[in-house]
Protein backbone atom coordinates (compact mmCIF):
# COMPACT_ATOMS: atom_id res chain seq x y z
CA UNK A 1 0.00 0.00 0.00
CA UNK A 2 2.73 2.46 0.97
CA UNK A 3 4.33 1.18 -2.16
CA UNK A 4 2.09 2.72 -4.34
CA UNK A 5 1.42 5.99 -2.41
CA UNK A 6 5.25 6.42 -3.60
CA UNK A 7 4.57 5.51 -7.19
CA UNK A 8 1.50 7.58 -7.27
CA UNK A 9 3.22 10.48 -6.15
CA UNK A 10 6.49 10.03 -8.69
CA UNK A 11 3.87 10.18 -11.16
CA UNK A 12 2.26 13.79 -10.05
CA UNK A 13 5.67 15.20 -9.27
CA UNK A 14 6.32 15.15 -13.16
CA UNK A 15 2.96 17.22 -13.99
CA UNK A 16 3.47 21.20 -13.26
CA UNK A 17 1.99 22.58 -10.04
CA UNK A 18 -1.49 24.42 -10.34
CA UNK A 19 0.75 27.21 -9.60
CA UNK A 20 2.89 26.79 -12.46
CA UNK A 21 -0.18 26.15 -14.70
CA UNK A 22 -1.45 29.21 -13.74
CA UNK A 23 1.67 31.64 -13.67
CA UNK A 24 1.82 29.84 -17.46
CA UNK A 25 -1.81 30.84 -18.02
CA UNK A 26 -1.22 34.35 -16.87
CA UNK A 27 1.95 34.30 -18.92
CA UNK A 28 -0.22 33.82 -22.06
CA UNK A 29 -2.55 36.21 -21.14
CA UNK A 30 -0.11 39.00 -21.23
CA UNK A 31 0.98 37.78 -24.39
CA UNK A 32 -1.87 38.36 -25.94
CA UNK A 33 -1.86 42.27 -23.99
CA UNK A 34 1.10 42.53 -26.35
CA UNK A 35 -0.68 41.58 -29.36
CA UNK A 36 -3.39 44.15 -28.54
CA UNK A 37 -0.91 46.97 -27.64
CA UNK A 38 0.38 46.77 -31.18
CA UNK A 39 -0.52 49.25 -33.88
CA UNK A 40 -2.90 48.18 -36.63
CA UNK A 41 0.04 47.95 -39.09
CA UNK A 42 2.47 46.22 -37.45
CA UNK A 43 -0.39 43.04 -36.51
CA UNK A 44 -1.19 42.79 -40.09
CA UNK A 45 2.20 42.18 -40.74
CA UNK A 46 2.24 39.27 -38.25
CA UNK A 47 1.37 35.82 -39.27
CA UNK A 48 -1.32 35.04 -36.82
CA UNK A 49 -4.88 32.39 -36.99
CA UNK A 50 -7.75 34.12 -38.30
CA UNK A 51 -9.28 33.27 -34.64
CA UNK A 52 -6.64 35.31 -32.83
CA UNK A 53 -6.34 37.95 -35.41
CA UNK A 54 -9.94 38.74 -35.11
CA UNK A 55 -9.98 38.98 -31.18
CA UNK A 56 -6.71 40.76 -31.15
CA UNK A 57 -8.65 43.16 -33.42
CA UNK A 58 -11.93 42.99 -31.58
CA UNK A 59 -10.22 43.81 -28.38
CA UNK A 60 -9.60 47.40 -29.44
CA UNK A 61 -13.15 47.58 -29.24
CA UNK A 62 -14.02 46.87 -26.22
CA UNK A 63 -14.31 49.72 -23.60
CA UNK A 64 -15.94 48.59 -19.96
CA UNK A 65 -13.26 47.50 -17.90
CA UNK A 66 -14.92 44.00 -17.17
CA UNK A 67 -15.77 43.29 -20.58
CA UNK A 68 -11.77 44.04 -21.37
CA UNK A 69 -10.76 41.74 -18.69
CA UNK A 70 -12.91 39.39 -19.49
CA UNK A 71 -11.80 39.54 -23.37
CA UNK A 72 -7.96 39.22 -22.05
CA UNK A 73 -8.81 35.82 -20.35
CA UNK A 74 -10.53 34.94 -24.18
CA UNK A 75 -7.25 35.94 -25.10
CA UNK A 76 -4.98 33.61 -22.89
CA UNK A 77 -7.02 30.75 -23.65
CA UNK A 78 -6.63 31.54 -27.53
CA UNK A 79 -3.10 32.17 -26.88
CA UNK A 80 -2.89 28.28 -25.84
CA UNK A 81 -3.58 26.34 -29.19
CA UNK A 82 -0.90 28.73 -30.77
CA UNK A 83 3.02 28.95 -30.77
CA UNK A 84 3.65 31.22 -27.91
CA UNK A 85 7.74 31.47 -28.95
CA UNK A 86 6.99 32.45 -32.28
CA UNK A 87 4.22 35.65 -31.40
CA UNK A 88 7.11 35.96 -29.41
CA UNK A 89 9.69 36.79 -32.14
CA UNK A 90 7.08 37.89 -34.31
CA UNK A 91 6.49 40.74 -31.76
CA UNK A 92 10.21 41.47 -31.48
CA UNK A 93 10.52 41.51 -35.15
CA UNK A 94 8.09 43.92 -35.76
CA UNK A 95 8.85 45.99 -33.02
CA UNK A 96 12.06 46.13 -33.71
CA UNK A 97 11.41 46.84 -37.20
CA UNK A 98 9.96 49.46 -36.02
CA UNK A 99 12.86 51.12 -34.00
CA UNK A 100 15.45 49.99 -36.82
CA UNK A 101 12.87 52.80 -39.17
CA UNK A 102 12.51 55.69 -35.84
CA UNK A 103 16.26 55.59 -35.91
CA UNK A 104 17.01 55.55 -39.26
CA UNK A 105 14.29 58.85 -39.25
CA UNK A 106 16.35 60.56 -36.59
CA UNK A 107 19.77 59.74 -38.03
CA UNK A 108 18.22 61.61 -41.00
CA UNK A 109 17.03 64.28 -39.22
CA UNK A 110 20.46 65.00 -37.68
CA UNK A 111 22.58 64.67 -40.78
CA UNK A 112 20.24 67.57 -42.21
CA UNK A 113 20.13 70.25 -39.37
CA UNK A 114 23.92 69.38 -39.74
CA UNK A 115 24.57 69.73 -43.01
CA UNK A 116 22.14 72.78 -43.66
CA UNK A 117 24.60 74.55 -40.26
CA UNK A 118 27.75 73.57 -41.19
CA UNK A 119 30.03 73.48 -44.33
CA UNK A 120 32.27 70.27 -43.05
CA UNK A 121 29.73 68.33 -42.37
CA UNK A 122 28.98 67.72 -46.23
CA UNK A 123 32.89 66.59 -46.25
CA UNK A 124 31.62 64.17 -43.57
CA UNK A 125 28.46 62.93 -44.73
CA UNK A 126 29.94 61.76 -48.30
CA UNK A 127 32.66 59.88 -46.67
CA UNK A 128 30.21 58.05 -44.88
CA UNK A 129 27.76 57.60 -48.20
CA UNK A 130 30.36 57.40 -51.27
CA UNK A 131 27.41 57.12 -53.46
CA UNK A 132 25.86 59.82 -53.15
CA UNK A 133 25.26 63.01 -55.80
CA UNK A 134 27.48 65.27 -53.88
CA UNK A 135 26.31 68.22 -57.16
CA UNK A 136 22.39 67.94 -55.89
CA UNK A 137 23.52 67.53 -52.72
CA UNK A 138 25.24 71.09 -52.56
CA UNK A 139 22.81 72.62 -54.50
CA UNK A 140 20.28 71.61 -52.11
CA UNK A 141 22.12 72.38 -49.36
CA UNK A 142 22.25 75.85 -50.40
CA UNK A 143 18.32 76.16 -50.94
CA UNK A 144 17.74 74.67 -47.66
CA UNK A 145 19.64 77.08 -46.60
CA UNK A 146 18.15 80.22 -48.19
CA UNK A 147 14.81 79.30 -46.95
CA UNK A 148 16.69 79.23 -43.54
CA UNK A 149 17.44 82.78 -43.59
CA UNK A 150 14.42 83.89 -45.54
CA UNK A 151 11.89 82.37 -43.04
CA UNK A 152 10.27 80.55 -45.92
CA UNK A 153 8.47 77.18 -46.03
CA UNK A 154 11.27 74.52 -45.51
CA UNK A 155 10.40 72.97 -48.71
CA UNK A 156 14.07 71.88 -49.89
CA UNK A 157 14.79 71.06 -46.34
CA UNK A 158 12.17 68.24 -46.62
CA UNK A 159 13.31 67.26 -49.43
CA UNK A 160 16.99 67.20 -48.52
CA UNK A 161 15.62 64.96 -45.87
CA UNK A 162 13.95 62.48 -47.77
CA UNK A 163 17.19 62.12 -49.93
CA UNK A 164 18.91 61.83 -46.90
CA UNK A 165 16.67 58.92 -45.58
CA UNK A 166 16.50 57.46 -48.86
CA UNK A 167 20.89 57.38 -48.74
CA UNK A 168 21.14 56.12 -45.41
CA UNK A 169 18.26 53.03 -46.12
CA UNK A 170 20.19 52.08 -48.97
CA UNK A 171 23.61 52.06 -47.00
CA UNK A 172 21.80 50.18 -44.19
CA UNK A 173 20.38 47.55 -46.76
CA UNK A 174 23.72 47.02 -48.24
CA UNK A 175 25.89 46.67 -45.19
CA UNK A 176 22.96 44.64 -43.81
Amino acid sequence: MTRELIDDSDESSNAPSKSQLKRDMHALQALGGELVRLRRDQLQRMDLPEELREAVEFAHRVSSHEGRRRHMQYLGKLMRQVDAEAIRAGIARVIGDSRTAVALMHSAERWRDRLIADDAALTEFVGACPAADVQWLRASIRAARREVESGRAPRHARALYRWLHEQLESEATHEG
